[in-house]
């Protein structure tokens, strides 16, 4: 399913700045479910359900594009408290706070990259706006296994400045 995308689908928001602890996935995107895993497994062990504290993925690099050795995505979850990080090799980082533009993505992260693309080739340029120094981010609010690959949501974040 292709996800359509129109330019008053995009709305500007003030985000939090949000404590997040961090996974960072450094490599081969085809590896990324060994990171996942392992923020799984730290979530878990420190009781952090997504239902509780909020999940994001940092984006930096598209997979699809350069090398891949050199692919980058951070697995975020939301911090209020301290947590056992160093057994799972997770770090402390924070989303910072500031004016975004956001754009509601509905199904599989299949179609994800029609969704970013639109943000910047195409919203972008009529908004007169500018992006800020950090990267795209989303929040997924409702995610597989919880719901259908086709029922997850995830809020796209471009930082403005």
């Amino acid at each position: 399913m292709t996800m359509i995308c129109r330019l008053e689908d995009v709305k500007i928001v003030d985000f939090k700045a949000t404590a997040v602890g961090v996974v960072e996935h450094r490599g081969d995107p085809k590896r990324l479910g060994d990171s996942i895993a392992r923020f799984i497994a730290w979530r878990k062990h420190n009781h952090l359900h997504p239902a509780q504290s909020a999940t994001f993925n940092l984006l930096y690099d598209d997979p699809d594009q350069g090398d891949p050795a050199k692919f980058r995505l951070d697995l975020c979850a939301a911090v209020e408290r301290e947590t056992d990080d160093q057994d799972y090799r997770v770090v402390r980082k924070t989303i910072p706070g500031g004016r975004c533009a956001v754009l509601r993505h509905i199904g599989s992260d299949d179609h994800l990259g029609q969704s970013m693309t639109f943000l910047y080739r195409e919203w972008l340029p009529q908004s007169g706006e500018e992006p800020r120094d950090f990267p795209l981010f989303l929040q997924r609010v409702h995610f597989y296994p919880d719901v259908p690959e086709n029922e997850m949501i995830l809020d796209l974040y471009l930082p403005l400045k």
